[in-house]
C-alpha cells in the first residue's frame, strides 16, 4: 500500500470537510458555492488528477479503504471541472467492474454529473431542498424501478434517505441563489447558454 498518498488522500478530504462544516455552520455554505468552498475542490482536484497520473485511480488495494473513499469524495466535489470529473467516472467505473471499489462510488458520481448536465440521474443520489427546506431528489430516469437500481448497487432504498435527509436552510434570495447556479453552470461547461433547465424536479 502506497501510505504516502494514502495519507495525502485523507488529508485532502478532511480539509474538505471541515471547510464545508465552517461555512455550513455560518450559514454561508447555502448562500451559494463560496469562493473558499471552491478554492480547496480545486485544488484537491488538482492534486488528484496528478495522483492518477502516476498511479491511475487510488483504488482500495493502492492506498486502503478510507483513501480510496477520500478519493472517490474529492472526485464528487470536483465540480467546477466538468471534464476531469467524467474522466474520474470512467476510471471508478472500471475500478468497480474489478472489485477495487465499492459500486456505489460510480453510482453516486454518475448521478452528479447527470444533474450538471440536465439529465435525469439513475440513482436517485442528488437532493435539493423544495420550497421549505426539505430535501427531494432531482428529476429520476424511470423512477418506479429507482430502488432496483439502488440496491444493485449497494444503496438503500430511496425513502428511508429522504427519511432521514435533515432540512436543510434556503438562501436569503432564492431568485438569485438560482441565477448565479445557473450561470455558473454555464461559466464551467456544464451548460451551453441556450439550454433549458430540464432536468430539475
Amino acid at each position: 500500500m502506497d501510505c504516502r498518498i494514502a495519507d495525502e488522500l485523507i488529508a485532502m478530504a478532511e480539509l474538505d470537510r471541515k471547510v464545508g462544516d465552517e461555512l455550513a455552520a455560518s450559514g454561508a455554505l447555502y448562500e451559494g458555492y463560496h469562493p473558499r468552498m471552491a478554492v480547496v475542490h480545486e485544488n484537491n482536484a488538482l492534486r488528484l488528477q496528478a495522483i492518477m497520473a502516476q498511479v491511475g485511480w487510488p483504488t482500495e488495494r493502492l492506498v486502503g479503504k478510507r483513501a480510496a473513499t477520500a478519493a472517490w469524495l474529492i472526485a464528487q466535489h470536483a465540480i467546477s471541472q466538468p471534464e476531469f470529473q467524467r474522466s474520474c467516472l470512467t476510471f471508478l467505473a472500471e475500478a468497480a467492474r474489478e472489485h477495487a471499489v465499492p459500486l456505489w462510488q460510480p453510482a453516486m458520481l454518475e448521478d452528479r454529473i447527470r444533474v450538471f448536465e440536465n439529465r435525469p440521474q439513475r440513482y436517485g443520489t442528488q437532493l435539493k431542498p423544495d420550497a421549505h427546506g426539505n430535501m427531494r431528489p432531482h428529476a429520476i430516469e424511470d423512477p418506479e424501478t429507482v430502488d432496483e437500481r439502488r440496491h444493485a448497487v449497494g444503496l438503500e432504498p430511496l425513502a428511508e434517505i429522504l427519511a432521514r435527509a435533515k432540512p436543510q436552510p434556503l438562501p436569503a434570495d432564492r431568485e438569485r441563489f438560482e441565477r448565479d447556479y445557473q450561470k455558473w453552470l454555464i461559466e464551467v461547461g456544464w451548460r451551453r447558454r441556450s439550454e433549458p433547465n430540464k432536468g430539475s424536479a
